[in-house]
């Protein structure tokens, strides 16, 4: 059998381990991917700090990825029907819901399935085919898994990673949220999420975006992004910031607002920025982080506001992603700050979790 390597988590908070793994055969409808481009995303720092109960041990990590199909089992098309072959650029929708259940067939809302399951989260390295994440030079891609073809020529393959998971889940907060044309929106949080909320924005026609963060870096991105004003959560006050905003929307606060840093003091601020009658979008929170108190007469029935949860995303929301990236690639021109070899996986996890990178890929030659 042909063998590969993957970095294999055996422990939460412990160093990830590189490991041998024979390639099994193909099973009818698998599909092996060579990676080109594995995505270390937040989550992934959630999951290798224990906090996420989805996840099994021991795990492959990786959630995010886009490769070369390497081998077919049977014959298989993309989401547009088009046939796929061995050498194929592709990416994948990193969620399988089960195409069954009440939310998949009557809902309408296949994210919301009870079964579906996702690479590099559900399905631990002890269960066969083991090859379920992104952090290891192949992946199998099982049975159900909906494929996009995409031209590794068109824009930076290494930014394609993130289209099935920040990306789609943005596109599935703007599905939403739906923003008007010339409305104002606030974006807290300058990770890879608000930061596909500032192209998302800019696509739907924004007349201003408000970005909050504490980095300044990541500010510095957003304005090339489209950001109209930045402002440092850590160089101003909660009621500095506020007065900013109302003084920039002609007192009444925002059209919409985004929430994408996952803190409840955020999500407290982003609250009190919506105008009556407005939209917050909450996207940040991937793991529990506690509870807040919250004055539902003045703060949401008063002001008419609509509150909405955003959890994960389906293939229509990867496509979305997939088109604001292909259509604007010098805007995401720095959006992957750091490229490293598999074997510094797990420093590529310190990394992220110390806030020390925006988007970091593996990078596999």
């Amino acid at each position: 059998m042909t063998k590969t390597k993957a970095m294999v988590m055996e422990r939460f908070n412990q160093p990830l381990v590189l490991r041998e793994v024979e390639i099994p055969a193909l099973a009818e409808g698998q599909i092996l991917v060579r990676m080109s481009y594995a995505g270390i995303c937040g989550s992934d720092v959630s999951m290798w700090h224990g906090e996420d109960a989805r996840v099994p041990l021991p795990m492959i990590l990786g959630h995010e990825g886009v490769g070369y199909i390497e081998k077919l089992s049977t014959e298989a098309v993309d989401v547009n029907g088009k046939p796929l072959k061995e050498g194929d650029f592709i990416l994948w929708n990193r969620g399988v819901s089960c195409g069954r259940c009440y939310y998949c067939q009557i809902a309408r809302t296949p994210e919301l399935c009870q079964d579906r399951w996702v690479y590099g989260i559900h399905r631990g390295f002890a269960e066969s085919p083991h090859l379920l994440g992104c952090y290891a030079q192949h992946i199998m891609l099982e049975p159900g898994t909906d494929i996009f073809s995409v031209d590794p020529q068109a824009i930076d393959p290494a930014v394609l990673v993130s289209a099935s998971c920040s990306g789609a889940t943005v596109a599935h907060a703007f599905e939403l949220g739906r923003p008007q044309f010339g409305d104002i929106l606030l974006i807290q949080g300058a990770g890879p999420l608000g930061l596909f909320a500032v192209a998302f924005a800019k696509q739907s026609g924004a007349s201003q975006i408000i970005m909050i963060s504490g980095t300044e870096s990541r500010l510095q991105l957003a304005e090339q992004m489209g950001a109209t004003m930045v402002l440092n959560r850590r160089k101003t006050s909660v009621e500095e910031r506020r007065q900013i905003i109302l003084d920039a929307t002609y007192g009444r606060g925002v059209d919409v607002a985004l929430e994408a840093a996952g803190t409840i003091p955020a999500f407290v601020e982003g609250i009190g920025l919506v105008r009556q009658g407005g939209t917050y979008l909450s996207v940040g929170f991937g793991v529990p982080a506690g509870t807040m108190e919250l004055d539902c007469f003045e703060d949401v029935v008063k002001k008419n506001l609509r509150i909405q949860g955003v959890w994960v995303s389906d293939t229509r929301h990867t496509q979305h992603a997939l088109a604001v990236l292909c259509n604007n690639p010098d805007a995401f021109r720095g959006f992957v700050s750091h490229r490293m070899p598999l074997e510094e996986a797990g420093l590529a996890l310190e990394m992220m979790a110390n806030q020390e990178m925006i988007k970091g890929v593996l990078e596999f030659k």
